[in-house]
């Protein structure tokens, strides 16, 4: 028997959007499998992504099985729904490389130990399929008038785009994965974004006409942030999983600049944390809201199961240096990147290595060498006053010489001037 009421769970966190009829009694009765589609044509998940994958791990919470579909052949193809454009189509060994990097991202939420969670990709059952087989077998089930009322087709009808042959046949071929996986894993649930809900009832529809078996669908609503922007949007696009596409530091500081009213909706949609421990969470953080509990609370849940914990704890401490004043021995645990990722957009000098190597007095340095300081007055005055610090450590000694130990990274000096005044130098 199932371990909760899965969809009561979607319910409550907000999660639910359109379901069919006698998909909860199903789920209520017994332990099912239901599968996911994800699109391959990207290396990387970004964090909008893990909408679907949630919703997939609470499936394997409640004691059914998950199965993620990697849309190889789909992906081929191109999905009309909620996109105005044509797709870039991609070849076999692209895709083929995407699916090992998407599986491994999943493998942080999904348990695919044993039996537990399948990850496959429908290219494997789709590619020896002739196209006269396939209209022969699947074309027949689904009238055009059918495919023309879904709104993923209308909308791009009316477009200026408009839709090509390829796209327009895509729910069909969806509506094959379904047929497949409910006769090869007894599959009788698809979950996806409320954007798949057309395609899904086609396979529904497909799986009833061949097989005159049961099937249900899920779907989640498109989640927005309160401005009605996408989540996982930023001016410099997507926040991706991959740390070398998005750092660590940038996930974890996107979800601690998450709004309140945003950080709400989010902490039941991407925590695990039960309904028991989240709502006395958002009581809490109401009565103190500069505390941001639900921000540091997500941002930690996340970051770590994403990143794991010794990111997660680098991340943090990137952040108590720019915002909270950290200490050398902080800052010298960063890497190069994330070092340059904090301090973005702050001004930057650069010399040759040569002058550290060979000691130059500090004041020289800051005033002569990088001009942090428009004159060597300037800068003992600041120094007088106890104003300056460099590597976050106090310096009031004019004499003092700069070598290479005092390096971060055996390349950058950071400078601060008064409280929040930041520079730093490049050493090449």
């Amino acid at each position: 028997m199932p371990n909760f009421n899965y969809v009561e769970e979607l319910r409550w966190r907000g999660l639910l959007h359109d379901i069919t009829p006698d998909a909860e009694d199903t789920l209520i009765k017994e332990n099912s499998v239901g599968y996911l589609g994800i699109d391959p044509t990207a290396d990387s998940l970004h964090i909008g992504h893990l909408v679907g994958v949630m919703i997939m791990k609470h499936f394997q919470r409640a004691g059914h099985k998950p199965i993620i579909v990697v849309g190889g052949a789909t992906g081929m193809i191109g999905d009309p729904s909620g996109k105005s454009d044509e797709r870039n189509l991609l070849d076999e060994t692209v895709l083929r490389q995407n699916e090992e990097a998407l599986k491994k991202q999943i493998s942080h939420f999904i348990d695919f130990s044993g039996d537990k969670a399948l990850l496959v990709n429908n290219y494997d059952w789709t590619k020896d399929y002739s196209f006269l087989n396939f209209i022969r077998d699947f074309g027949k089930h689904i009238t055009v008038s059918y495919m023309l009322s879904k709104d993923s087709v209308k909308q791009r009808i009316q477009s200026q785009v408009g839709i090509s042959f390829t796209e327009f046949t895509y729910q069909l071929l969806q509506g094959y994965d379904f047929y497949h996986l409910f006769n090869e894993y007894n599959c009788k649930f698809q979950l996806g974004g409320s954007d798949q809900w057309g395609n899904i009832t086609t396979g529904i529809e497909l799986v009833r006409r061949k097989s005159s078996g049961d099937a249900y669908g899920i779907t989640v609503p498109l989640i927005t942030k309160a401005d009605g922007k996408k989540f996982g949007k930023t001016e410099k696009g997507n926040i991706w999983l991959d740390p070398e596409k998005t750092s660590p530091y940038e996930f974890y500081q996107f979800l601690m600049n998450t709004a309140d009213e945003d950080a709400e909706r989010f902490i039941k949609i991407f925590s695990v944390k039960g309904e028991e421990i989240i709502l006395p969470l958002i009581e809490e953080h109401k009565a103190e809201p500069h505390k941001r509990l639900l921000q540091k609370t997500l941002a930690e849940e996340l970051t770590i199961a994403v990143h794991g914990e010794e990111e997660y704890n680098n991340a943090v401490e990137a952040s108590n240096i720019l915002f909270e004043n950290g200490t050398k021995e902080s800052l010298s645990k960063l890497k190069e990147k994330t070092f340059i990722q904090v301090f973005d957009g702050v001004t930057s000098f650069e010399i040759s290595r040569n002058e550290i190597t060979n000691g130059i007095n500090i004041v020289e340095l800051l005033s002569e060498k990088t001009k942090v300081f428009p004159s060597k007055g300037e800068c003992r005055r600041m120094m007088k006053d106890n104003g300056l610090s460099i590597n976050q450590e106090k310096q009031n000694n004019a004499e003092y010489v700069v070598t290479e130990n005092d390096l971060l990274n055996n390349k950058f000096i950071l400078i601060r001037k008064g409280k929040k005044n930041y520079s730093y130098i490049i050493v090449k």
